[in-house]
């Protein structure tokens, strides 16, 4: 089992080469997807507009259909399980680098709460809505393929405009954060940050918060107001994660997993894993035909 872990890698399943900061799809049908898992370094954009996907996120699973869409973050890990042969999606990647250039805020995009999960959500939108994405998708793979001395600059703006109209979708129909104070989303932000950078090493919430010169006790406060969880829920997602990509990589034994993830022993990793997924880290890999 093969884990994809970037945007190149996982193109290069398709044959497709690219090496740009931003990928748009054609929209054309596709009849073969990866097997294995993969882990996003990117951010994905990706509209149903034709049959249907049943898509496996963070181990969860999702069945989804025409005017449906997906936004996903980096780290997030995503798994095809089943298409139709009328499914047809238009999809867009790019690099949050790409992006941001030029932009001093680092959390302009985590500002527009357009991640309801953690790190993606979907939602199922009207046609009117739905149309409007696409249209949108179309057109910034016409200017795509231009050279213009402003063409970067002007693929940035759609992209923002794209993510601008999902995030009034999403907060429309989920409100989310209403009313949050803008200092405590920040935190909540760079809380989740800080895991998502240090998971391997730290897993203490008292850590986080001395990282983030705050107590502990305010941020358990602030991260349950943002996510509906507590830091100890967040940091166990995260770790969910990681636990999930390195399983699905056959050279690594469950104990080397289990001493990269600071557990105790291989027991301890084990009891975490069932607890969370009601299955052996053992268990798991031969479901998935994972070999050691």
């Amino acid at each position: 089992m093969v884990t994809y872990e970037n945007l190149h890698d996982t193109l290069s399943f398709y044959s497709i080469d690219c090496r740009q900061s931003y990928y748009i799809s054609s929209g054309k049908p596709i009849f073969n997807f990866p097997d294995a898992p993969f882990r996003m370094d990117y951010y994905a954009l990706c509209v149903c507009i034709a049959g249907k996907v049943t898509i496996e996120i963070d181990n969860e699973k999702y069945h989804i259909g025409s005017n449906t869409f997906l936004i996903a973050a980096p780290s997030t890990i995503v798994r095809f399980v089943e298409t139709s042969k009328d499914f047809k999606m238009k999809l867009l990647f790019f690099d949050k680098n790409f992006l941001l250039k030029n932009i001093s805020n680092p959390f302009i995009i985590e500002k527009m709460n357009i991640f309801c999960k953690g790190s993606y959500s979907i939602a199922t939108t009207c046609d009117k809505n739905a149309s409007q994405l696409v249209t949108l998708l179309e057109y910034l793979e016409k200017k795509s393929k231009e050279n213009g001395k402003f063409t970067e600059e002007i693929i940035r703006t759609i992209i923002f405009n794209l993510l601008l109209e999902v995030a009034e979708i999403i907060n429309r129909e989920q409100h989310i954060y209403p009313d949050q104070e803008d200092a405590k989303k920040d935190l909540y932000l760079r809380f989740n940050r800080l895991v998502q950078e240090n998971i391997r090493q730290y897993r203490t919430v008292q850590l986080y918060a001395d990282k983030l010169f705050v107590s502990s006790k305010y941020l358990i406060e602030v991260v349950k107001k943002a996510s509906g969880k507590t830091p100890h829920q967040v940091i166990d997602e995260i770790l969910l994660k990681e636990a999930y990509i390195m399983l699905g990589n056959s050279a690594i034994t469950i104990s080397e997993i289990a001493f990269e993830l600071q557990f105790n022993s291989a027991s301890a990793f084990g009891r975490f894993f069932k607890k969370h997924t009601s299955c052996s880290p053992s268990e798991y890999r031969n479901k998935e035909n994972i070999q050691s």
